[in-house]
């Protein structure tokens, strides 16, 4: 017998992304993996329930039904309390868990004895950027904000000559250079937009330059030494924050377009554009405040809404990566499939696990019966 793959339904509100693609069903098919997928997990990804049987899937009729006998279980999201009751024992979990935001999550499958893996939690090592859920969803976001922006903004992105008259180009701030940052300038540049970026790490710099973007930050001291050493922003001090905002306060003035992306792993969005900031645009502009799940980096964002203040249109759409559900699906089964193919043994066609491999020790949160993930249980938290 292989092993038993279960994909569930995703029953999480604005998640239309699914698990697995009908191309990564066939590869775990391929490896003798027996795939059970749920009735029409894949249809809001554009992946039919017929896709899926032609790559050798079965189709299950209830979550109940899919999880049943299953060995390893794959969600993007975490499974609510019903759904934990019907998963199995000693069942593998992988799902982007979210465990700051979901504080019972884990405790929740340690007592439900489920081994879980959060894929957020992969390292940022070279070896395992093909698993980096992180950046596969957050390159598709940052594009999909610069489209968002675009449909509010009442005017054409690039310079315009046309015989009654020129138009200018749209003047685009990003805010947060990481990957989706570097993906909204990138997309941002192809528009014809003029961009400028900021951030605070200093090894953004020379990549918001490579993307034809200028940079625009204080650059004191602090700043040199503002990255953890996983390559994440560290929260700045209150002097650092005030210099930091009289600049870009004079900035934004200026902008027409504002996209918003800092995020800080366990701490609220940081407030970037105050109140203030916000009426001193001109009429017409827009501001995209990608970090609105996490309580925003706009003063006034609304969650799941798109709202006008002093004639600037704020956009908070929730979950991005979903808006873009065929793609974004592809890629996050990619990641997942990359996984397996760590604790998946090719001779043996066994799961195999090596609980002392970096890359499982990043992802890996639960294990009978107990959290044992350092930044969850009592033990001091790593630095990721």
């Amino acid at each position: 017998m292989g092993i038993k793959i279960s994909i569930p339904k995703e029953s999480a509100d604005n998640e239309l992304r699914v698990a697995a693609s009908p191309e990564s069903v066939k590869k775990l098919v391929a490896m003798d993996c027996i795939v059970t997928i749920e009735l029409g997990a894949g249809i809001d990804a554009t992946f039919s329930d017929a896709l899926y049987k032609d790559a050798g899937a079965k189709i299950a009729k209830s979550f109940a039904d899919t999880v049943k006998g299953a060995d390893i279980i794959l969600k993007v999201q975490p499974p609510n309390a019903e759904e934990i009751k019907d998963i199995p024992k000693k069942t593998l979990l992988i799902a982007m868990l979210s465990p700051f935001a979901n504080k019972s999550i884990l405790k929740d499958c340690a007592k439900a004895k489920i081994d879980a893996f959060s894929m957020e939690f992969v390292p940022r090592i070279s070896r395992a950027q093909s698993m980096d859920v992180l950046s596969s969803q957050s390159n598709l976001a940052g594009y999909k904000s610069v489209l968002d922006a675009a449909e509010h903004y009442p005017h054409a992105f690039p310079m315009m000559m046309t015989a009654a008259g020129t138009i200018s180009p749209a003047k685009v701030f990003v805010m947060g250079a990481g990957v989706a940052g570097l993906q909204a300038i990138a997309t941002a540049r192809r528009l014809g937009a003029v961009v400028s970026a900021t951030d605070v790490r200093p090894a953004a710099k020379e990549q918001v330059a490579s993307l034809g973007a200028s940079f625009i930050a204080v650059e004191d001291d602090e700043f040199k030494n503002a990255e953890t050493a996983g390559g994440y922003a560290k929260e700045m001090s209150p002097e650092y924050k005030a210099k930091q905002a009289e600049l870009i306060e004079q900035h934004i003035a200026k902008q027409d377009i504002i996209i918003t992306t800092a995020l800080i792993p366990n701490r609220p969005a940081p407030k970037l554009i105050t109140a203030a900031m916000v009426k001193s645009m001109k009429a017409g502009s827009v501001i995209v405040d990608m970090a609105v799940e996490a309580g925003g980096n706009c003063a006034g964002s609304k969650a799941g809404e798109v709202i006008v203040k002093h004639g600037v249109t704020i956009v908070g759409h929730l979950n991005i990566p979903s808006r873009l559900a065929a793609d974004s699906s592809a890629l996050y089964a990619k990641n997942l499939l990359n996984l397996l193919n760590l604790i998946i043994d090719k001779e043996t066609k066994k799961i195999s696990i090596d609980y002392e491999d970096e890359i499982i020790k990043g992802v890996s949160m639960t294990r009978d019966g107990i959290v044992t993930h350092p930044n969850f249980t009592d033990k001091p938290p790593t630095d990721k």
